[in-house]
């Protein structure tokens, strides 16, 4: 298969994506987002006054992926407490907006602790409410740079694993800035192998049912001017069996304590798959993604989702005829299995690649100390 090279590390062209801000206008605070639905065709911003319209934007996947869901929860939080809204109440309603993804309860509680914690102190709201922003702010930035050392951390271990560079990574779903305070998980790695004129090509799985890939990670790419190539989820295999993958890098929502990952479903697939062909299959996360109080991945709770996003296509502008809003692909009334995430066991793992270090081969010894580790590191 004949190969396009890409730029060499000169191309320094721009590829942060502001996905998500806090604004004080004269009618009261708000969180916007960069709805994410409606990406690639337009860039769209979503004003949330209040906790619960955040809550639906994230159950819509307006915003979404684990480290920025993290910094949506705490801002969520700081929004309602200072907007005035039950601080406990939209807490819960934010944690339980998708519960597979641990990030989202970090943020949430982080937020919520500085709040309790201030009120405590002062006995004062507003001061309590700007505790919370604090914290939410913080944790915004502590992502944007534990993204850069997650980047770093990854380069260096494709390095270790591949040798010569020329790098054809395969990634699934969207790990890049639209999931990140900073330049994303997995997608940073790719990135800085593209910068340092290491990356070959980057494969992207579309993602089914949603084509986070294809809607997301391809337009990522696009603006960071990558060499990539869209395939369908299911021609993955006869990637692999060309020789055409040197490793696969994956996000996660939430790692156990064993070291099972849970990610976007298709992840699973992609590591029997690399475990067959001598491939590595790498899983780039912060350790806010790490769950030691969840033991394994049986323990892990998979969310769901609707069947109609099987059942239907959602097309911008084009005529609906399905009962979810969008073009129906199925008989009406067929029944539809949709999680939307599944279990990756970590015998099947290469490595885990967090800001703090890589952990390979993956165990809960090793997961355990890293974690300590971290708790350990002093925070600015």
């Amino acid at each position: 298969m004949a190969d396009q090279y890409p730029p060499t590390g000169d191309d320094k062209r721009p590829t942060a994506i502001p996905v998500l801000r806090w604004e004080e206008p004269p009618e009261g605070p708000v969180l916007v987002l960069l709805d994410q639905t409606r990406l690639p065709a337009e860039e769209v911003e979503l004003v949330c006054t209040d906790a619960s319209a955040l809550v639906e934007a994230i159950r819509s996947l307006a915003v979404r992926g684990a480290p920025v869901l993290g910094i949506a929860g705490a801002y969520g939080v700081a929004l309602a407490a200072a907007r005035g809204f039950d601080v406990d109440e939209a807490a819960r309603a934010l944690e339980a907006a998708r519960p597979t993804a641990v990030n989202l309860s970090v943020g949430v509680r982080r937020a919520e602790a500085a709040y309790r914690e201030a009120l405590a102190g002062s006995g004062d709201t507003a001061t309590a409410a700007a505790a919370a922003l604090t914290a939410a702010r913080t944790l915004h930035q502590e992502d944007a740079e534990a993204s850069a050392r997650m980047a770093a951390h990854g380069l260096a271990l494709l390095d270790e694993l591949l040798p010569g560079g020329a790098h054809r990574i395969l990634t699934h779903c969207n790990t890049g800035s639209l999931v990140s305070g900073g330049e994303g998980t997995a997608f940073a790695v790719a990135l800085a192998a593209h910068r340092s004129g290491q990356l070959r090509r980057l494969w992207v799985d579309e993602t089914r049912p949603l084509l986070q890939g294809a809607r997301l990670t391809a337009y990522e790419a696009a603006r960071s001017g990558m060499t990539y190539t869209l395939l369908t989820d299911n021609a993955a295999g006869s990637l692999f069996a060309a020789g055409e993958v040197d490793a696969v890098l994956i996000g996660a929502d939430r790692i156990a304590a064993d070291g099972s990952v849970a990610n976007k479903v298709g992840s699973y697939p992609l590591a029997v798959l690399a475990r067959y062909h001598h491939v590595p299959f790498v899983v780039v996360a912060p350790v806010t993604t790490v769950d030691p109080g969840t033991p394994d991945g049986a323990s892990i709770e998979v969310e769901q989702r609707p069947g109609h996003e099987v059942t239907e296509i959602a097309t911008p502008q084009v005529p609906v005829t399905g009962a979810g809003g969008g073009i129906a692909v199925a008989p009406l009334g067929t029944q539809a299995y949709n999680p939307a995430f599944d279990v990756t066991p970590p015998e099947l793992v290469t490595a885990i690649v967090t800001e703090e270090g890589v952990v390979s081969p993956v165990t809960p010894e090793a997961l355990a100390d890293l974690c300590g580790k971290a708790r350990r590191t002093p925070t600015d």
